[in-house]
């Protein structure tokens, strides 16, 4: 007699990776080419985090940078949403909120990113402390 097993729940969705990096381009160049890999290996689209991390890595190597002190990128799967964060060390210096943020003169070279970040993720936010650290997250719905 051939008996079939039931799954009562559904799977768990849940992975993370975190790492930390130097807060320099290449840290930053890095953490994307991260985002890309491990989203790809978990079978989950890459394009809008690759993008995100790419500003808000850039972000923390410019802004964020303590010398001596590295920036620290985690990606989390959870259900249906990727989390993606990323802390420096420059908590005295956090980026205006969602919804604060204003777009820069048409000729500026800079100012974009989180204008960029607002447009892309499903929900973002900043998260101070613990002292002297702060993390900026995104979230994107990966069912739409």
């Amino acid at each position: 007699m051939n008996q079939e097993i039931v799954r009562t729940q559904p799977p768990s969705t849940e992975r993370a990776f975190t790492v930390l990096l130097s807060p320099i381009r290449r840290g930053a160049r890095l953490a994307r080419l991260l985002t890309v890999a491990h989203l790809g290996s978990w079978g989950l689209p890459s394009e809008t985090a690759a993008h995100i991390v790419a500003e808000l890595a850039a972000n923390a190597s410019v802004h964020g940078r303590v010398q001596g002190r590295n920036f620290q990128l985690t990606l989390a799967v959870s259900g249906r949403t990727l989390r993606i964060e990323v802390t420096d060390t420059r908590g005295d210096s956090a980026p205006p909120g969602p919804g604060a943020v204003k777009a820069p003169e048409d000729d500026s070279e800079h100012g974009r990113g989180l204008l960029i970040v607002e447009a892309l993720a499903d929900h973002w936010g900043i998260t101070p402390g613990p002292v002297p650290r702060k993390t900026v997250w995104a979230e994107i719905d990966l069912v739409r």
